[in-house]
């Protein structure tokens, strides 16, 4: 039985600033049915605080314990190494890290950074990491839907350079990391193996989950899903649905009374 709901947001939720259809009732329909949600986002381009209002803007009420983002993973991860970080993260994201400038040790932070990813800002990036710095990537996502409804370069092909570069792998703190599902979880006192995910990313989203020992992952035809997504990537989703107020459906099916 599904005890708690684990949703992506953009592409599932909303696409750009326009919700998807039937989405917001989707999520009041979970909410009165009692199951914990935690809205799990890969976007390293907006902060969380803009996200919690554009959210609010569409009906969703989300409090700051409800969404889990790879800054907010990235900080407590900065934290607990003592590392003051060197950002190749996108300008809006910057203020996220704030006062984080005296740990003992640095660390490369690579996320989304949109337009400052040119060659001097890699090549600056690179260099740390040859000298020693740890190297920690917000998020690996290929692609991601833009705001003109195309496809753009995610983060992921900046991360594989500098990897490729340095030899060195990173630590990936967002999905698809294990433990950016788990820390979901940590507060809702339920089983992975008793909690879903959807998502509209067959690779980051669903496979991801599922290695990370939840119990299913449903892939929405919304956001960036393309035809064929379904089979491209192992383990494959549990149920591929058309939206998420389909997605409700299936779950609420499979609820805990």
């Amino acid at each position: 039985m599904i005890r708690a709901v684990l949703l992506d947001i953009l592409g599932v939720i909303y696409d750009a600033d326009t919700p998807i259809a039937g989405a917001v009732a989707a999520v009041e329909r979970l909410r009165r049915a009692g199951l914990p949600l935690r809205f799990v986002s890969n976007t390293t381009r907006t902060p969380r605080e803009a996200m919690i209002e554009q959210l609010a803007a569409l009906g969703i009420e989300v409090t700051d314990a409800e969404l889990l983002t790879p800054a907010r993973a990235a900080v407590e991860w900065l934290r607990r190494h003592e590392c003051r970080p060197h950002l190749l993260v996108h300008p809006d994201l910057e203020a996220e890290f704030s006062g984080l400038e005296g740990g003992n040790g640095c660390a490369v932070v690579v996320g989304d950074a949109g337009d400052a990813f040119d060659y001097a800002g890699l090549n600056r990036a690179f260099r740390e990491l040859v000298a020693g710095a740890d190297f920690v990537a917000l998020a690996t996502n290929r692609t991601f839907k833009d705001a003109d409804g195309l496809f753009s370069l995610d983060a992921g092909a900046f991360v594989a350079a500098l990897e490729f570069a340095s030899r060195r792998p990173p630590v990936v703190l967002g999905k698809p990391s294990p433990d950016f599902f788990l820390s979901a979880l940590a507060d809702v006192n339920c089983p992975a193996a008793d909690a879903v995910m959807v998502g509209d990313d067959a690779e980051s989203d669903v496979a991801g989950a599922l290695r990370a020992g939840l119990g299913a992952a449903l892939l929405v035809r919304t956001g960036k899903y393309r035809p064929g997504d379904e089979t491209r990537f192992d383990p494959p989703p549990t149920a591929i649905v058309h939206d998420l107020a389909a997605a409700a459906d299936w779950i609420l099916n499979r609820a805990a009374a």
